[in-house]
């Protein structure tokens, strides 16, 4: 696909049958987050040693039980993970803690932080640190975007799966970029003032800052000094709207749900979204609160992404994923991404074990 990210880079490590797994890399900082973790063997360690944050949806053993590969791989390094998810995932995660013995726990170990978040969007965090066993501590409560930095911001919806699951929404930081025409328009020249520029901008220290630059009008070129670079820069922006991905998963279809995952994920560019089964087995989607191809295409239409990236197909459906992809009618506009039906390894045989040799 066309890379409409600046510094997102999107990576499904699941194949259409595989347990739900997005990494999204920061491309300027080369840091991660994750959505979802069930079967993830197959990662690389410098894969998990990039993530800085891990969005659950719910705590079912498909989107989950990957949290112990996260917690061997990441513990005894010297920084903080956040975890954000439905209410209840504290718990969860002291459980997990409590499974291994860590009385070879260091100084340097690092710290997980869970959040939870409720229904009205309130985030209540558990600092378990890794110096101290994992023992936990409160750290207070807040509202609010989930997570920020200056490349990215993630936000979220609770839909319901007859447990309370989260969708999230990843939009794109903003980038500096002016508009030639409406430079000129201003009379604004070119030159080595924007390197300055761009540098506040990207320190978040424009607003009232003074800045010089160099200004084309009848009267030939003059330097000008420009009380607030936010000003400046609001007038000479090439406006842009900023690339977003939407991970929606184990939703089942109802009026509700869709309005919730309206109000968050509508228009967005990339949308990754389970469609667990088809048409003609749209009862068991029902029962099960999950979407087959019917009520996808159906939130496709009101949703409208850039394109759309199915996954979480039944694995009762084991003939492979032809009909699926058939049964899919996305809107005008929006494009259709194709994945392998599987990625992960499959399970070796006793029969395939080499042999101790004999000396």
């Amino acid at each position: 696909m066309p890379k409409p990210f600046r510094y997102l880079e999107p990576t499904f490590f699941a194949g259409l049958f595989d347990d739900p797994l997005l990494l999204v890399r920061v491309r300027p900082t080369g840091r991660a987050i994750l959505f979802d973790c069930g079967k993830m063997h197959h990662l690389a360690k410098r894969v998990y040693t990039s993530i800085d944050a891990i969005f659950i949806s719910h705590a079912h053993m498909d989107h989950f039980m990957g949290m112990d590969s996260v917690i061997r791989h990441s513990h005894a390094s010297p920084r903080t993970i956040d975890i954000f998810g439905p209410a209840g995932l504290s718990s969860r995660m002291a459980s997990k803690f409590a499974c291994y013995d860590w009385n070879l726990a260091d100084t340097f170990w690092g710290n997980f932080r869970v959040n939870e978040v409720d229904g009205n969007g309130r985030v209540s965090s558990t600092l378990y640190c890794g110096a101290e066993a994992f023992a936990a501590s409160r750290e207070g409560e807040r509202n609010g975007i989930l997570y920020e930095n200056r490349h990215l911001k993630v936000t979220s919806t609770q839909c319901e799966h007859r447990i309370p699951v989260r969708a999230y929404r990843v939009d794109e930081g903003a980038a500096f970029v002016v508009d030639e025409a409406r430079m000129a328009a201003e009379g604004v020249e070119r030159g080595g003032w924007l390197k300055e520029m761009e540098r506040l901008f990207r320190d978040g220290a424009m607003e009232g800052q003074r800045i010089s630059y160099p200004h084309g009008g009848d009267g030939g070129m003059e330097e000008r000094w420009e009380p607030d670079a936010a000003s400046l820069y609001r007038r000479i922006r090439k406006i842009e709207e900023p690339a977003s991905i939407g991970y929606c998963t184990d939703v089942g279809y109802s009026e509700d749900n869709v309005e919730q995952l309206a109000g968050l994920l509508e228009g967005v560019t990339l949308l990754v979204c389970e469609c667990a089964f088809l048409a003609s087995q749209q009862q068991k989607a029902q029962l099960s609160r999950h979407l087959c191809t019917t009520e996808f295409n159906m939130l496709l239409d009101r949703l409208r992404p850039r394109y759309v990236l199915p996954m979480h197909f039944s694995k009762t459906n084991q003939r492979g994923s032809e009909t699926l992809y058939q049964e899919i009618e996305p809107p005008a506009g929006t494009a259709v991404l194709k994945i392998p039906d599987r990625l992960t390894p499959r399970p070796i045989m006793e029969s395939e074990v080499p042999r101790p040799v004999e000396i």
